[in-house]
C-alpha cells in the first residue's frame, strides 16, 4: 500500500493461527478498504507466521517479537507501527461485520470532542445464548466509569467495552498507551484514563458491529482469578472512578474473583473497602452477598433463568439481513462460548491472552 490508510487495525495474537486468520480476513473485507492491517506476533509463534504469509493482501503488516510480552504490550507496538490517523482493535479471537470501520468512521466525524474514542455494541456469541452487549448506551451527562460499572440488576450490569469494538486516534493511544502487565480489565483500564483527559470522550454507535466469541474449549484470561493484582489495580485508579463505581466495581469484578478463596477476612477486607472509599448501593450489597453465598454455577442457572436465555446454542440467522456474517468458502463457522463469571462489566482483556 502507498498511500496513507484511513484506519490501522492491529492485531496481537499468539499460538492461534486459525483464530487469527478469521480474525485478519473480517479485517480485509471491511467496506472501507482504506486500511492497514497490523498483526503483533507475540512471541516465537512459527505457525502463525506461516499462516499469515499465505494471506495475499499488501494492506497485511505482520510485526514478530522477539519476547513474549503479552496483549497490552503488543497493542502498544501495533500502535507506534500504525501510519493511519485512526487505529482500530481487533483480538485474534473475535471478528468485525463489513460495516464496522465505516460506521464508527462516520461517528468519528459528527462527534463533538476532539478526540472521540468510538466504541460499538457487540454481538456475544456463547452455548447458552448469542445477545447484545451493551444492553444500553451512556445518558447524556452520566460518568462513563458509572456507565461502565454500576449494576441495575442483580446478576448483569448494563454499560460495557471490549477491546474489539474500540477505534480511537492513533495519537491518543500514543499519548495513553494500554498498561503492561494487567490481566484483566484492560479495556475498562484504558477507557477511563483516555477519557479523563478533557479533550476526550467516549462514542457509542447503536449498532452491534463485533462478534465476540467466547469459547470453553481454550483457557481465557477473564476465566481466572488474579483478585489481589487486580485488588491493587482497582486503587491505584480510585481518582478515576465516582464513589459509587469504585463500590460497584469492589463489590462486584472483584469480589467474584475473591470469593474462591472462601475466605471471611478477605470478605471483610473488600466490604470495608467499598464502605470506606464508595457508596455501596443496595444492589451492589445483594450482588455481594449472592457473590460469597451462591455457588457460581447455581448463580448462572439462576442468572440465566431471570434473563430468559436459551440452555443450547443455537446457531444465530445468517445472510445478508440477519447482521451476523455466515461462513467464508474453506473456513467453518466458529462454535459459540461461554461468558466469563461473573457476567461481565467490561471486557474480559485479551480475549484469553496475558
Amino acid at each position: 500500500m502507498t498511500r496513507t490508510p484511513d484506519v490501522s487495525v492491529v492485531i496481537p495474537t499468539c499460538d492461534r493461527p486459525d483464530l487469527v486468520l478469521r480474525a485478519v480476513r473480517s479485517a480485509l473485507a471491511q467496506t472501507v478498504d482504506t486500511i492497514e492491517v497490523i498483526v503483533v506476533v507475540d512471541g516465537a509463534d512459527e505457525a502463525t507466521l506461516k499462516a499469515l504469509a499465505a494471506v495475499p493482501d499488501d494492506r497485511l503488516r505482520v510485526v514478530p517479537l522477539a519476547e513474549r510480552g503479552g496483549a497490552p504490550n503488543a497493542r502498544n507496538v501495533g500502535v507506534r507501527e500504525a501510519r493511519a490517523e485512526w487505529t482500530a482493535f481487533l483480538d485474534d479471537d473475535d471478528e468485525w461485520l463489513p460495516e464496522k470501520l465505516a460506521v464508527q468512521l462516520a461517528a468519528a466525524r459528527s462527534a463533538e470532542a476532539p478526540l472521540p474514542v468510538v466504541a460499538s455494541r457487540l454481538l456475544n456469541r456463547t452455548p447458552r445464548a448469542e445477545f447484545v452487549l451493551p444492553r444500553r448506551l451512556p445518558e447524556p451527562g452520566e460518568p462513563i466509569s458509572e456507565y461502565l460499572t454500576v449494576r441495575r440488576g442483580l446478576f448483569h450490569g448494563d454499560g460495557f467495552i471490549q477491546t474489539s469494538t474500540i477505534m480511537a486516534p492513533t495519537e491518543l493511544l500514543r499519548r495513553v498507551p494500554f498498561t503492561v502487565g494487567l490481566r484483566r480489565q484492560q479495556e475498562l483500564d484504558w477507557t477511563l484514563r483516555a477519557v479523563s483527559h478533557p479533550d476526550v470522550d467516549l462514542v457509542m454507535t447503536e449498532e452491534a458491529l463485533v462478534v465476540w466469541h467466547q469459547d470453553e474449549d481454550r483457557p481465557r484470561i477473564s476465566l481466572q482469578s488474579p483478585w489481589a493484582a487486580q485488588f491493587e489495580w482497582l486503587q491505584e485508579i480510585r481518582p478515576l472512578l465516582t464513589p459509587r463505581a469504585y463500590a460497584a466495581l469492589a463489590m462486584s469484578v472483584i469480589s467474584s474473583m475473591a470469593a474462591t478463596t472462601r475466605s471471611f477476612r478477605v470478605f471483610r477486607l473488600l466490604l470495608a473497602e467499598a464502605r470506606r472509599h464508595g457508596r455501596p448501593s443496595l444492589i451492589d450489597y445483594v450482588t455481594y452477598l449472592q457473590i460469597w453465598l451462591i455457588p457460581p454455577d447455581l448463580r448462572h442457572q439462576l442468572r440465566d433463568r431471570v434473563l430468559n436465555r436459551r440452555r443450547t446454542a443455537q446457531p444465530a440467522p445468517q445472510g445478508p439481513d440477519s447482521g451476523v456474517p455466515g461462513p467464508r468458502a474453506g473456513h467453518a463457522e466458529p462454535t459459540p462460548s461461554v461468558v466469563g463469571e461473573p457476567e461481565p462489566v467490561a471486557g474480559s482483556g485479551g480475549g484469553g491472552r496475558q
